[in-house]
């Protein structure tokens, strides 16, 4: 017998247990792999994955790249995605990266290997109690703790991340795993995809009496826009509305966008704080903004998001919409009356041009030349030579700062980071999740060197199963972001320098594609380089570690909560191609 056919093909006759049917199950739901790292517990699942030819077993250093790697995965594709840990310290791995899926609205199914069965609650080796700590970053948590309520417990469990957007976990002792799978199962139809949800015809009513009241709209935007991009350009045309939005949304919003006014936040350019507080109606389009400070208190406020939970809960609320934004304005548009004047909208994208020029002076001077590289630059750099489908993942800290400011969403591009949770270490994980959806579309990790060092093992995933992700490293030997709140709060720094390695020498030596840049001049032929290689590839570039600069008026508010407006904002720096987009929607602003 063919020794390959004999591993990844069950044999007819036999028995399955129970594991073999948890991975049927989950290949059923459309799971086509497997993050985690193999032990003890997990044994019995991890062989079944072996043994099944439709499911592949992704083996990582770390089970926290496991549950970054799956939130990335359903994030891009919007299918259910897995990870698994062994009992005990195993699974309690996966916990950061599964608060991270949770909270990114990642449908992801965790496996939580357990201690034997019988041992439960006496004290065992590696004893944890998975079904309780995993609650708070998931929808459902629940133990299996016989063969017989397996699939219908997974089953549940699949349903709950599937349909309410997040994590489900599953406790499952080693012992269970391993036992013979009832003969006779009871199995759902499963739920694979999210339907879309309208608002009432009560709330669209009074929705659309407050929009024909008001004589200046804002709308503000997060990433519930998601494929509604069309229909948010129709309804800013109809009521003459700016349009803003939060990180989350950038990526779906900011294209194609002649009403965008920019990003509010402390990582906000342009105008978007002001079209948020000088309106009289801001409608808050799928967005879980967390900084309250950042929104106005004197305005009335409209939300619709698909999450009721969502709903009031940044914010004061003069209406609560339930609904998917996207039917949501394609019921609102031919209600709403069209609105003629353009005044407010032009004196908002009037006001956004002028705060981009400021900030681009700033970035422009002398850049191509400054040793060590601006930052700014080799982000703007990373925009100009990436694909037009490229993925980007994107650290927390400063380069969040970097992506926000200087990638160009065009429709087509994708930008995953921490956005919500905030972790480190998130990108080099994500795009191990993102590049095996499709090795032939490109997988760019915007890594700063303190996110890179934390789960640096994993930069050999990429080299074992040879996945040509690009690796640019931010290297400014030092934790910047939490730099800057030390200096805000007025603190000198104080643990946060890195004394690091050369990475480009280390990423040679793993057997991938290294370069370390110290040159403005470098740069571009070195992304060039790596870009075109075809296995992984880590650009480590030396940046200026003093490129923060604190601005001439610092507030209380910002000491205490970073709550003061764009234009105020703590991180001066440029906005890449988006003074580009402002200056030419300027041309349809008439000129007195």
């Amino acid at each position: 017998m063919d020794i390959e056919v004999h591993q990844k093909g069950h044999a007819p006759m036999a028995k399955q247990n129970v594991a073999e049917q948890f991975v049927d199950i989950l290949v059923r739901a459309g799971v086509q792999r497997l993050y985690g790292v193999v032990g003890d517990s997990l044994n019995p699942v991890v062989d079944a994955v072996r043994r099944n030819a439709a499911i592949d077993w992704v083996q990582v250093r770390h089970e926290e790249t496991a549950a970054f790697a799956a939130g990335a995965e359903a994030q891009i594709t919007g299918r259910l995605a897995a990870c698994a840990g062994s009992c005990g310290p195993g699974n309690l791995h996966l916990i950061n990266g599964l608060y991270d899926a949770h909270r990114s609205m990642a449908p992801v199914l965790a496996l939580a290997s357990h201690i034997p069965s019988s041992e439960i609650g006496l004290g065992y080796f590696q004893e944890t109690h998975p079904d309780q700590l995993f609650r708070e970053c998931s929808h459902y948590c629940e133990m299996i703790s016989s063969p017989q309520q397996m699939p219908r417990l997974l089953q549940t469990a699949i349903q709950h991340a599937i349909g309410r957007g997040g994590v489900s976990v599953v406790s499952m002792p080693g012992d269970i795993a391993d036992r013979p799978a009832p003969e006779k199962t009871i199995e759902h139809a499963l739920v694979t995809t999210r339907p879309t949800v309208r608002p009432g015809d009560t709330e669209l009513d009074k929705l659309v009496t407050m929009i024909d009241e008001a004589d200046r709209v804002t709308l503000f935007c997060g990433s519930g826009t998601a494929g509604a991009h069309a229909e948010v350009m129709q309804f800013a045309e109809r009521i003459k509305s700016p349009v803003g939005h939060a990180l989350r949304g950038k990526e779906w919003i900011q294209y194609d966008n002649p009403y965008d006014v920019g990003m509010s936040g402390l990582l906000g350019y342009g105008a978007a704080y002001e079209a948020t507080h000088e309106c009289d109606l801001l409608i808050l389009l799928g967005t879980d903004f967390p900084y309250n400070a950042f929104l106005p208190d004197d305005v009335k406020i409209a939300q619709v998001d698909v999450r009721p939970e969502h709903l009031g809960r940044r914010s004061k609320l003069d209406l609560a919409v339930w609904g998917d934004v996207r039917e949501t304005l394609r019921c609102l548009i031919p209600r709403v009356r069209a609105k003629t004047s353009r005044r407010f909208l032009d004196k908002m994208l009037k006001k956004h041009a002028e705060a981009l020029e400021g900030v681009v002076k700033a970035y422009t001077r002398k850049v191509e030349k400054h040793v060590p590289i601006h930052p700014e630059f080799v982000a703007s750099v990373v925009d100009e030579l990436a694909d037009q489908d490229a993925v980007f993942t994107v650290d927390t800290g400063m380069c969040n700062v970097w992506a926000a400011r200087y990638l160009t969403p065009n429709g087509r591009r994708r930008i995953i980071g921490s956005f919500s949770h905030g972790s480190m270490a998130n990108a080099l994980p994500q795009a191990i999740g993102a590049q095996f959806i499709d090795r032939r579309r490109q997988v760019v990790s915007l890594s700063g060197d303190g996110g890179f060092t934390m789960l640096m093992g994993d930069f050999l995933t990429l080299v074992q199963y040879d996945l040509p992700v690009k690796i640019v490293l931010f290297n400014n030997s030092s934790l910047g972001m939490v730099e800057l709140e030390m200096l805000v709060a007025g603190l000198p720094s104080f643990g946060t320098a890195n004394h690091n390695p050369d990475f480009a020498a280390v990423a040679r030596a793993a057997g991938a594609h290294g370069v370390r840049v110290e040159k403005p001049k470098q740069l571009a032929g070195a992304l060039k380089d790596a870009f075109r290689h075809k296995g992984p590839a880590l650009v480590d570039v030396v940046t200026d570690p003093n490129a923060l600069s604190i601005p001439p008026r610092i507030s209380a508010e910002m000491v205490t909560g970073f709550a003061l407006s764009a234009s105020k904002i703590v991180l001066d720096g440029g906005v890449g191609r988006m003074l580009q987009m402002a200056r030419s929607n300027l041309r349809n602003v008439p000129r007195p």
